[in-house]
């Protein structure tokens, strides 16, 4: 038959599931699009690293975005999958920095225990939970021990908005989790028992072909040689299908299940999607400004800012005399009806905060770049730089003209950056405030490296070849092999090494783990 619901794949992990998904969240989106597709999930394990870029692909696309995360839970071995409603997306950040904090705090996994569960229940009541193949309900449903099965089930009824059955066929062989017959039990237990069902792919490839991608990945993950017992995949079959394709499996599903085809199955997906989509401006912030609210900078009304940033500014005029005093005062009337216009006071006195507890440790401090060019910054404290004498001009960092952010760049003292980290978090609150990732992503050396270990080639060479790998991006490997003398004597002529080369290559781009940022704090 042919279905009237668009499909919607609700658990979908990118390469930003970090050595285990291998597309990026762009190239999902554009196939999504590709395939008329509405709307789409992102859900990667163990953390939300790639949601925002995943939004900006999917507005750009004209796709809605559903956000999620894929945890492991109870157990390591067994997972959940989280999705956020319309409205509840910062409940679902909190539940996942609770997840992180135990584990970070406790030494041990990332695992979504009963406790945390409990303990931050105002958030996970607002979520929606999808117990998928590799779920603990599963692997009860499969072991035929179905009062387990519903106890589990019934155990967080009251701990999330709602909860459903992720039915997923790989057409893996027998009844192993991802096979037809296994999702059938499933599909089976949740129909006696009256739990929603829904249809997923649990999608960590973009194609069949990127199979042994995944298999790579998994090795470096595990830190294992490659070899079956190591591999997750038993074939390549957890690719982003088409509504058509996925239709397919709704039948086949179904029909062992009992019932006569996979509407029903594709009808709560269909709702589901409809129940998570996310509205990019609304729900997530894009497009938006985000700066400190006025309790963070000891006011109880945001006009109070403006107060204070006036005030502040103004006891630094008493540097100007003559008739260079009456230029600073109509220039700083300028900045000041400019910043707020665009609602910056929080903004500025934030960096003047910063400035000043830097100062106060004795820590050197000093603005660059074009915020030098505010009489405001300076009059704070934030830059030395004296503008109206050195012509400089506050347009070209802070201009109603400009649809971004100003940017005031300050350097300090590297040897006691860290200092100041502490001193912000104390100032803010650490509920508040945070240090910033960067992604590390492939390139040449690492990629050769992983695959090499994967693939079983000897230290000794790995390293060899590695190091005399320039820095250049993965995909650029076969290219400066061919065409850079110094390589030339490399004995790459084995069909491991030239495999290890070919896979090397197609790790390009893919995220491979996050660090904390040098120099950014939030």
């Amino acid at each position: 038959h042919t279905s009237p619901l668009i499909f919607t794949h609700l658990h979908v992990s990118s390469g930003y599931s970090f050595k285990y998904g291998t597309a990026s969240a762009g190239q999902l989106v554009e196939r999504a699009a590709t395939f008329g597709m509405k709307a789409l999930a992102l859900t990667d394990r163990d953390g939300m690293a790639g949601a925002i870029r995943f939004v900006h692909e999917s507005e750009s696309q004209g796709i809605l975005p559903i956000l999620g995360v894929n945890l492991s839970f109870l157990q390591k071995k067994y997972r959940i999958t989280l999705l956020a409603q319309g409205g509840s997306l910062p409940a679902l950040y909190r539940l996942v920095s609770a997840v992180n904090h135990a584990s970070a705090t406790g030494g041990g996994e990332k695992v979504l225990t009963f406790e945390i569960l409990e303990k931050f229940s105002q958030y996970s009541s607002q979520i929606l939970a999808l117990h998928g193949a590799d779920s603990y309900l599963a692997a009860t449903i499969a072991g035929r021990r179905n009062e387990e099965a519903l106890s589990i089930f019934n155990s967080t009824r009251e701990l999330f908005a709602d909860q459903a059955l992720e039915i997923t066929s790989h057409r893996a062989k027998g009844d192993a989790p991802f096979s037809t017959s296994h999702a059938a039990k499933s599909l089976a237990f949740a129909r006696r028992q009256n739990i929603p069902a829904l249809l997923t792919n649990a999608v960590r490839m973009l194609d069949r072909n990127d199979g042994p991608v995944a298999d790579v990945l998994d090795s470096a993950r595990l830190l294992v040689p490659l070899h079956e017992r190591h591999v997750e995949r038993s074939n390549s079959e957890a690719y982003l299908k088409s509504e058509r394709e996925m239709v397919v499996i709704a039948d086949e599903v179904a029909r062992a299940a009992g019932e006569s085809n996979g509407m029903a199955l594709l009808r709560t997906t269909a709702e589901w999607a409809e129940r998570t989509a996310l509205s990019p401006r609304r729900d997530v912030g894009i497009g938006s400004i985000h700066l400190p609210d006025a309790s963070a900078l000891g006011a109880q009304r945001h006009e109070e800012l403006y107060e204070k940033l006036r005030s502040r500014s103004e006891a630094g005029l008493h540097r100007y005399s003559g008739a260079l005093s009456v230029q600073a005062a109509s220039r700083l009337e300028e900045e000041l009806a400019t910043i707020r216009g665009l609602g910056y006071e929080s903004y500025f006195l934030a960096v003047a905060d910063i400035a000043d507890i830097a100062r106060a440790k004795g820590i050197r401090v000093a603005a660059r770049g074009s915020g030098a060019g505010s009489l405001v910054c300076y009059l704070l404290g934030i830059s030395g730089v004296e503008p109206i004498s050195q012509g400089l001009l506050m347009e070209r960092f802070c201009s109603p003209l400009r649809n971004e952010l100003p940017d005031i760049d300050i350097d300090v003292e590297s040897a006691r950056r860290l200092e100041i980290y502490d001193a912000i978090f104390a100032r803010f609150g650490a509920e508040r405030t945070a240090t910033v990732a960067m992604v590390e992503t492939y390139r040449a050396r690492h990629a050769f490296r992983d695959v090499g270990a994967a693939l079983g080639i000897s230290p000794m060479e790995i390293d060899l070849i590695a190091k005399s790998l320039p820095h250049i991006r993965a995909r650029n490997i076969g290219k400066a092999l061919e065409n850079l003398p110094e390589l030339k004597n490399l004995k790459l002529d084995t069909p491991v090494t030239k495999a290890a080369i070919h896979l090397a290559e197609r790790l390009d781009g893919l995220p491979r783990h996050l660090s904390m940022h040098p120099c950014a704090v939030l």
